[in-house]
């Protein structure tokens, strides 16, 4: 039996964890033996406690407890407290999913280590560097021996990479494994009002009073023909009052951060969604939802490309234009994906039995 560490740290892992979870548990075989590791990046109970009851995740084997902090702090504080723990238990392999700082430190640690790296989620770029997120990418895959896709754009980016083809693999999604096994907890809604689901949370978009300022005045326009509801990230909502610019938002329905299935009710009711953030562009382009992204790049490309997703960047003018093509039908509304079927867990638990 091959001994294998999942790492989860942040919001966006657990949704990737929990169907690699399941996979492993449902293997017939019982090929793998799994200790589960919460890093504590991310902490208090609607940031992590309630995506494992929502999402049947057990208890973490360990909590690294990290806690916030900057992110060198973070992924230097991972790395001695995981290293201490995979020197005890010595597993084959380390698995860690996505882009977060938990990633980052795992993939290092284990790599120092010699123990074998799996990325899940590999091969995303957006091409832009001041994104703290595509440094955490690009490193962890290059330490990582084995690589499992979401899009064909990974296989394109990595193989530019000269990274060898023989450890990269096309399995599908992981996040939307875990959104089509929520589907049947979604309860269809009739609203009076269209309404629009906002997510804001990067620095480029939050963090200065003149950036913010202009998103707001971007989701004014957006308010004119949905209502907006907004699940609030901590850092922007005291922004926006250490900006001044609550004036802007007085029509607006703030809501707390959300656990998993209650947020994802939000969006499966919602006529469009407002994000700067990455999952959400995925999840939206499954559900044929329109989503408009406040960024100039995306490390998802095939949601635009094949989803229902329009880039628009901070920019009032190209959101108008987005409302109009939305408006009128002009976006894809049955947008199909290869391998984004519920399956890709399966994959990669089929895959690594087969090339250990």
């Amino acid at each position: 039996m091959k001994k294998i560490v999942i790492i989860a740290g942040a919001r966006p892992n657990f949704m990737k964890i929990a169907p690699i979870i399941r996979a492993i548990e449902k293997d017939k075989d019982k090929f793998f033996e799994y200790k589960l590791v919460h890093t504590g990046q991310h902490y208090d109970k609607n940031m992590s406690d309630i995506f494992f009851e929502e999402l049947n995740i057990p208890k973490p084997d360990i909590n690294l407890g990290i806690g916030s902090g900057s992110q060198a702090k973070q992924v230097a504080e991972i790395m001695i407290k995981l290293e201490e723990y995979l020197l005890n238990y010595i597993p084959d392999y380390v698995l860690v999913v996505g882009d977060v700082n938990s990633t980052l430190a795992a993939g290092i640690v284990a790599s120092k280590l010699g123990i074998k790296l799996i990325h899940v989620e590999a091969g995303l770029r957006s091409f832009d560097r001041e994104m703290p997120e595509e440094i955490n990418r690009l490193v962890t895959d290059q330490l990582s021996d084995i690589l499992f896709v979401s899009e064909k754009s990974g296989l394109k980016n990595l193989k530019k990479e000269n990274i060898s083809k023989d450890k990269c693999f096309f399995v599908g999604n992981v996040m939307i494994d875990s959104l089509v096994s929520t589907l049947p907890k979604l309860k269809k809604e009739i609203n009076n009002q269209k309404y629009a689901v906002v997510t804001i949370h990067r620095p480029s978009n939050a963090d200065t009073g003149k950036d913010l300022r202009n998103i707001l005045e971007i989701l004014k326009e957006v308010s004119k023909e949905y209502k907006i509801i907004w699940p609030i990230h901590p850092r922007t909502k005291n922004n926006i009052e250490k900006f001044n610019l609550t004036e802007y938002i007085e029509d607006f329905d703030f809501r707390e951060p959300l656990g998993y299935i209650e947020f994802m009710n939000l969006v499966y009711n919602s006529s469009l969604v407002v994000t700067d953030s990455g999952g959400i562009q995925e999840e939206t382009t499954y559900l044929g939802i329109p989503c408009i992204t406040l960024r100039n790049n995306t490390e998802r490309p095939v949601t635009v490309s094949e989803g229902t997703n329009q880039l628009t960047g901070p920019i009032k003018e190209n959101v108008i234009d987005a409302l109009n093509k939305i408006k009128f039908g002009n976006y894809n509304q049955n947008p199909k994906i290869k391998f984004w079927d519920g399956k890709a867990a399966k994959r990669i638990i089929k895959n690594l039995k087969k090339n250990q």
